[in-house]
């Protein structure tokens, strides 16, 4: 009998798995990632409405052809929220008598005018003598100061030139956080006694927007699943490269939005879901994860089961076709779960091999993780030596679409037990992510 039994299971996976090949299809795969990454989609930079716009009809259009509902709420696919842009037009610093050029000052703030003095708490960041990584000291510090609640002057020392210039250019224009302190950071200068600050900046309001469907659950509708990628990328670069200036960001994230798009076509086709599904191309991850958070913030946690987030697949991983990566592996058994519904397959979940590179806090899975929700990002992406990443060249023609497709399939047959409501993932613990 037990032997009927595991036939029978193996039988059954291997249906499954068949079906899986047959209805995600790499033609229907190539044609959405051309169609994200090519030139006309302008590089999709959710900073400038107008570069975004065509990437998000696309996705819209989609999502009304597969057959997917809007979510509870909302009256169509796009999920709109507003952020404050702020640019720095003019900032007076005068340190001890001496006036401090420009391009050495960064200003914080989230007030339009403003004339500082005497207010702030000064703060240094001396040259690093460690022998260490200049950037890395650095930005540890320099990160930790912008975050902080604590309005404060900020000195830098000469020695740090090259990766002040670097952060100017992260945050020398932002958006609104919500953060009312201002931090006004300067290079060259070890010491002050006496100090002014004027500064006048321009502030914009910026439509953004999420594209999000919705796949009822059959026998547990308020339980959620989602499965989501960023859809947006770096636009259209000041300096060109082989007279080339769009960064079409075909695998960072088109990669991933194609997956999501694939995945509710799948799921809508063998309609055996008895949880509600949600599908989501979320925007602003690239500035600051505004699209994930806003999205958060219009659900119960309590009530989404697990996130798929995925976030570059278009190349192989370290190990060769048929793997991936599940970032945060060890903070649930989420990994373990789709694995057990890989057995039989040549498809592999692994453990994130890049810690160093803290991936499980640069996507859009660690808004939800924060709230409890077995959030991962799942991705190939060889991140330490990917030569293409946040340029020019991240283009159609460096992905495999194979690797894309094998990935979407081993997604939609790993899930199937959460999907189906028969697993359910063990909550994140939210004291331990920052």
């Amino acid at each position: 009998m037990k032997k009927i039994l595991v036939l029978l299971f193996i039988s059954a996976q291997l249906a499954y798995a068949q079906k899986v090949d047959q209805l995600i299809k790499e033609e229907s795969v190539a044609r959405i990632i051309k169609t994200l990454s090519a030139d006309d989609m302008m590089g999709r930079s959710a900073a400038k409405p107008q570069h975004i716009e065509k990437a998000t009809v696309f996705i819209e259009s989609e999502f009304k052809a597969i057959g997917l509902k809007p979510l509870k709420g909302l009256t169509g696919f796009r999920q709109e929220f507003e952020k404050e842009r702020i640019s720095p037009l003019k900032v007076d610093v005068i340190i001890d008598g001496e006036t401090i050029t420009q391009s050495n000052v960064v200003l914080i703030s989230e007030k339009k005018e403003g004339n500082i003095s005497g207010k702030l708490v000064i703060k240094t960041i001396p040259a690093d003598n460690s022998g260490g990584d200049a950037n890395q000291y650095f930005f540890g510090k320099a990160f930790a100061m912008y975050r902080d609640t604590t309005s404060a002057l900020i000195l830098i020392a000469p020695e740090l030139e090259a990766s002040f210039s670097e952060f100017k250019g992260y945050v020398g224009e932002r958006f609104a956080s919500g953060n009312k302190s201002t931090k006004v950071f300067v290079l060259g200068k070890t010491a002050a006694t006496t100090y002014s600050i004027k500064a006048t900046q321009k502030i914009e309001t910026i439509k953004m927007t999420n594209v999000v469907g919705v796949l009822e659950g059959k026998t547990k509708p308020d339980e959620m699943v989602v499965f989501s990628g960023h859809y947006d990328h770096i636009g259209i670069q000041k300096n060109k490269i082989n007279g080339d200036s769009i960064a079409n960001g075909a695998d960072d994230d088109a990669s991933g939005t194609t997956a999501v798009i694939e995945l509710a076509r799948y799921f809508k086709k063998i309609k055996d879901n008895n949880r509600t599904l949600i599908f989501v191309a979320l925007t602003a991850e690239e500035i600051g994860g505004f699209g994930s958070k806003y999205f958060s913030q219009q659900l119960n946690p309590d009530k989404v089961i697990a996130m798929f987030n995925i976030e570059m697949i278009g190349k192989a991983s370290k190990w060769g076709q048929n793997n991936a990566f599940i970032t945060g592996y060890e903070r649930s058994d989420f990994g373990e779960i789709l694995q057990k519904n890989l057995k039989d397959t040549p498809f592999k979940f692994n453990p994130d091999p890049y810690p160093q590179q803290n991936l499980f806090y640069r996507s859009d899975n660690a808004t939800l993780a924060r709230l409890g929700v077995p959030a991962h990002t799942i991705s190939t992406d060889e991140i330490d030596i990917d030569k293409f990443y946040h340029t020019v060249d991240d283009e159609l023609e460096t992905l495999d679409t194979k690797n894309i497709t094998s990935t979407i399939r081993a997604i939609a047959l790993s899930s199937k037990t959460i999907v189906a409501g028969t697993d359910t993932p063990k909550r994140i613990d939210k004291a331990t992510v920052k």
